[in-house]
């Protein structure tokens, strides 16, 4: 890898860590409870990716270690191959994996009688192996995606409001896509038809970092138990800020009381005075 600046890739390491850890843990909570209640195809593949992105994130702190380093390696010697490994490894197999949701979106919306009819879990398990093992073509993902658009765009039966929905979602998937990968990719055919490396390949491979963050927005929309546990997060989050803020504005009129208690005292010690 090239050397970029060091406070560049620190702030793409941390901004994606701290986003995207949090975020993927309670995607893994609500996929793995929905996956041992009712398991469907999907749930399995957006498990996988979330399974994909934590272990990407697990071992960011290294090549954050090494970038602070200048990118020499103080670490023990067996965990700079590694490291190496599940980071690109992870990398392009979130890829497969958004490829494989792609696929079965596709699928669900172009031949949806037949599709129910034969959608079984254990067909996502089985690619689920083959994702981890093998590599995949980054095409498929597009190919679907915009046949996914086009079909949407013409079915009636379809309330609009759902149409949208699916539509936004496809669009931000292919958008995530297009962000995270398209650099690197990019960065690979200028390779091969230059024969050397092209100079910013280390910032294309850092808009790779991001998409273990910006997967969660996914997960968000592909799932209605996800927009349920994030809506009870949230909820109780805002309950807590309100409990606070009533117990602040009640101590600032108790204190305005005591205030005022203490301003009539202390005029009535004067009159007294006098």
């Amino acid at each position: 890898m090239q050397r970029c600046h060091t406070a560049l890739c620190l702030s793409v390491y941390i901004i994606t860590f701290v986003l995207g850890f949090p975020a993927n843990l309670l995607a893994l909570y609500t996929f793995s409870m929905k996956v041992r209640k009712k398991s469907t195809p999907i749930d399995i593949l957006l498990l996988n990716l979330t399974i994909s992105d934590l272990l990407f994130l697990l071992f960011l702190p290294f090549k954050m270690q090494e970038v602070m380093n200048n990118m020499l390696w103080d670490m023990p010697y067996l965990l700079c191959p590694l490291s190496g490994f599940v980071f690109y490894m992870t990398i392009y197999n979130s890829t497969f994996f958004l490829t494989a949701v792609s696929v079965e979106r596709y699928l669900g919306v172009a031949f949806p009688i037949q599709h129910t009819l034969k959608r079984r879990p254990v067909y996502a398990v089985v690619a689920s192996i083959f994702f981890w093992i093998f590599s995949f073509l980054n095409l498929s993902i597009v190919f679907c995606y915009i046949n996914f658009i086009r079909i949407l765009t013409k079915l009636q039966h379809i309330d609009r409001r759902r149409r949208l929905r699916a539509i936004g979602m496809a669009l931000g998937t292919l958008l995530v896509f297009a962000l995270c990968f398209g650099p690197y990719n990019v960065s690979h055919i200028v390779g091969y038809i230059t024969w050397r490396s092209p100079d910013w390949r280390d910032k294309a491979l850092l808009c790779c970092t991001f998409n273990a963050c910006l997967d969660p927005l996914i997960f968000y929309f592909a799932s209605s138990a996800v927009r349920k546990n994030v809506g009870s997060l949230m909820a109780g989050v805002r309950s807590r800020l309100n409990r606070c803020m009533s117990c602040h504005m009640l101590r600032a009129l108790c204190g305005g009381i005591n205030e005022t208690a203490k301003d009539k005292e202390h005029k009535q010690e004067e009159i007294n005075a006098i």
